[in-house]
């Protein structure tokens, strides 16, 4: 039986969602626990030049949300960068969790061919919707997840393998 794009998809993206709701669980407790001020997590970052945490946490939400509702042809719902606590970037999870909650299968499925043309910064960019989903979103997606973990960890927050790979 074949992989259906609807299945390298959107379960993938609720699944490490949700891993990464529980993983802000865990750096909210440690935040009261050794009374680090939650900004100071929130604007963390590993690199001078790399994003910090929290646009870590909303650009894996947008990618989450982004690839599905392109891939079914339909425009991404618009969220407002302006998560300023751990408890408003899960809400914000929360929020993608319940969009892609809502898509069918139906939607997703057969979109291998379609073409999805994205903005990346001055230069536009159309993919086919196989190539897209697995060589341009999930990357992305589990390339800013794996930077929150790394920093989060980073901070002193006890993590794991089996937090960022959830229960299998």
């Amino acid at each position: 039986m074949a992989l259906s794009m609807y299945q390298a998809s959107v379960p993938v993206f609720v699944k490490t969602l949700g891993n990464l709701a529980a993983i802000l669980d865990k750096a909210a407790s440690f935040a009261a626990a050794k009374k680090v001020d939650q900004s100071v997590l929130l604007g963390y970052r590993l690199a001078p030049d790399m994003l910090n945490f929290a646009r870590q946490v909303q650009i894996a939400t947008d990618h989450a949300k982004g690839a599905p509702a392109r891939l079914a042809a339909m425009e991404p719902p618009a969220f407002e960068n302006t998560e300023a606590s751990l408890a408003e970037l899960k809400a914000r999870i929360d929020r993608v969790i319940a969009y892609l909650d809502g898509l069918k299968p139906a939607q997703v499925d057969g979109s291998e061919e379609r073409e999805v043309t994205l903005k990346l910064g001055s230069r536009t960019v159309t993919y086919k919707g196989q190539p897209y989903l697995l060589h341009f979103a999930l990357p992305n997606f589990f390339f800013h997840v794996t930077t929150a973990y790394s920093i989060l960890r980073h901070c002193g927050v006890e993590l794991g393998k089996n937090d960022y790979i959830g229960q299998v």
